[in-house]
This record gives structure tokens, C-alpha cells and sequence, in this order.
């Protein structure tokens, strides 16, 4: 339960340090399922001072917080979030280049943009990360990757505060890396920075890469529609979409939502769907591939309010 006094604290605070603030902000303007409730308030974090800050008070007060960066994994709940939504922007959001092939970015640059920013510099790593619709954080947060290619591979090191405010730097190694996890998903923290360590290479060739991926992705994924990416972890051995399909589910829909017809491991917001909807379709999909296949399907979309 929020705290009204906490909550009126939190919020001169965080005006005060120039950070905007939203109220009532609909969170379906920040996911990527285009689906979700109004949260109590929306911090927009500029600094790292702001952001160690505010993130440290949310804690010691015990304020419901979650931190947001594209919202690309994220289903949040049709009543909404009763907490503070924290939004990485000002430098937070900047990339530079740091020491020989390396680069520093703030961990709410888009995937996107960080890969783009490589290849303009001839750097080659981030080739996979190019069509990937999250933040460097959310990446870090998960070990994102595809196509061979995973965030762990090209990480030297990541900054971050802890829930006491304290600012620290791990590197890659101590981050305890596995498919789709980190130490960060054992821990209240907030991302502040990574430095990622590449290699030279000719921006002709990456940008070629980068091209062919992406007309992979189009070719594949069903990216005409609002989905959190792939709706499931890959089960040892084989893949979450080729069991789904096996089971008959492509196309089936519950309400709004929809396992894609075009890649089975998405299950997509075909018609302003609602997140009650979403959690049904995937429930379905679940216990169907337990029964028919004997696999136990692990959820990859983190679920919120």
C-alpha cells in the first residue's frame, strides 16, 4: 500500500532534483504490448545523483517502485500499478566512446540506437542487439541476445546504485550471467551505466550484418503487431514456438490477444487486448504443452500489478 506522505515526499524530491513527473500516466504508452493500467506517478530520472537518490528513498520508505526502460518484457496489470514507475532520459541516455573499442552507455539508450552507434564507429559486437526493442538496462537486467549473440558476451562492466543509494561498478564476470538472467534479477538495483568491449571492424560489412538480421526479424516475427517479444524461455533441447505449434495452439486467441500465426513463441495484442487476456492465453498455452508434450513452459514477460 503506498503511503500518502511517502508518496508527496518522493514526489517534491524528485521535482525539486528537475526531474518531470507524471501522474496517472497510462502504462500502456510504455510497453511494448501497448497494454496496462495508469500508474500513480511516472519519475522521469536525468541524472545519476537523481536517480541514486530517489531510487534509494523509494526503498528505505518502502514505496512500490518498478524501473522502466522500453517496457519490451513487460505485461502490466488492466487495474494499473499503485507505486512509482521510474524512467531512465537526460544522461542517462548518452553513449561515448571510452578507452580502444569501447563504448559507455547509459543504460536507457535503445538497443537500437547503442548498435547503430557502434558500426557509424567501425566497432563490431552489437550486430545482434540491432532489432532487439529494449533498453541497454532491461538488457543487462536479462542477458539479452539473439542470433547467436548475447549482451554477456560484449559486457566489460556495469554501473549501478543499490537499494541503499550507494553507487558501485561489477564487472561482467561478477554478474553471474546465464540464459536470460543476472545477479540483477536477484536484486533491487537500478542500472545506471554499461561499458561494453567490442572489436575493430569495417562499418560496411556491420552494417550489412545488421541489415540481414533484421530482414530476418521482419521475415519471422510478427512485428506488425504490439507483443512483449518472445512470450516464453527456451526449454533445454528445443524451442518454446516449435512445441506451441506442435500442440495445435498457433492462431488461437482469447479475447484480444493472440498466439501469432506467423511465429508461435509471440503471443501478440491483435485486438486491443487486455492484460487478463494475455495471462489466460499463456495459462492455456502452458498447461497444453505440459499435457500434449510433457514440457513445462517458463513465462520470459515479467508480469506487473
Amino acid at each position: 500500500m503506498l503511503n500518502d506522505g511517502n508518496f508527496r515526499e518522493i514526489i517534491g524530491k524528485a521535482q525539486e532534483s528537475g526531474c518531470e513527473v507524471l501522474f496517472d500516466e497510462p502504462m500502456k504508452k510504455h510497453t511494448t504490448f501497448k497494454i496496462g493500467g495508469n500508474c500513480k506517478a511516472l519519475i522521469k530520472l536525468r541524472s545519476e545523483e537523481s536517480a541514486a537518490m530517489l531510487f534509494s528513498f523509494a526503498n528505505q520508505n518502502k514505496i512500490p517502485h518498478i524501473v522502466v526502460g522500453n517496457g519490451s518484457n513487460l505485461l502490466v496489470s488492466d487495474s494499473g500499478f499503485d507505486g512509482i514507475v521510474f524512467i531512465l532520459c537526460g544522461e542517462l541516455c548518452g553513449m561515448s566512446l571510452c578507452g580502444k573499442n569501447q563504448i559507455l552507455s547509459g543504460a536507457g539508450v535503445m538497443l537500437s540506437k547503442l548498435a547503430v552507434f557502434a558500426q557509424k564507429n567501425s566497432l563490431s559486437g552489437l550486430e545482434f542487439a540491432h532489432g532487439i526493442p529494449g533498453t541497454v538496462g532491461g538488457a543487462v537486467y536479462m542477458n539479452a541476445g539473439a542470433y547467436g549473440g548475447e549482451i554477456s558476451k560484449v559486457l566489460k562492466s556495469v554501473t549501478f546504485a543499490d537499494k541503499n543509494g550507494n553507487i558501485k561498478t561489477l564487472s561482467a564476470e561478477e554478474l553471474d550471467f546465464s540464459y536470460r538472467r543476472s545477479i540483477f534479477c536477484d536484486s533491487d538495483c537500478l542500472i545506471i551505466n554499461a561499458l561494453f568491449e567490442l572489436s575493430a571492424g569495417d562499418s560496411g560489412e556491420i552494417q550489412k550484418t545488421m541489415d540481414e538480421l533484421m530482414r530476418k526479424r521482419r521475415e519471422k516475427q510478427p512485428l506488425e503487431y504490439p507483443s512483449a517479444g518472445s512470450t516464453f524461455k527456451r526449454p533445454q533441447g528445443v524451442f518454446a514456438a516449435q512445441l506451441i505449434d506442435e500442440c495445435g495452439l498457433k492462431g488461437l486467441a482469447v479475447g484480444g490477444a493472440q498466439v501469432s500465426e506467423k511465429h508461435a513463441g509471440f503471443v501478440i495484442n491483435k485486438n486491443n487486448a487486455t492484460c487478463e487476456d494475455v495471462k489466460k492465453l499463456i495459462d492455456i498455452i502452458k498447461s497444453t504443452v505440459k499435457e500434449k508434450a510433457g514440457y513445462e513452459l517458463e513465462c520470459e514477460i515479467k508480469i506487473i500489478g
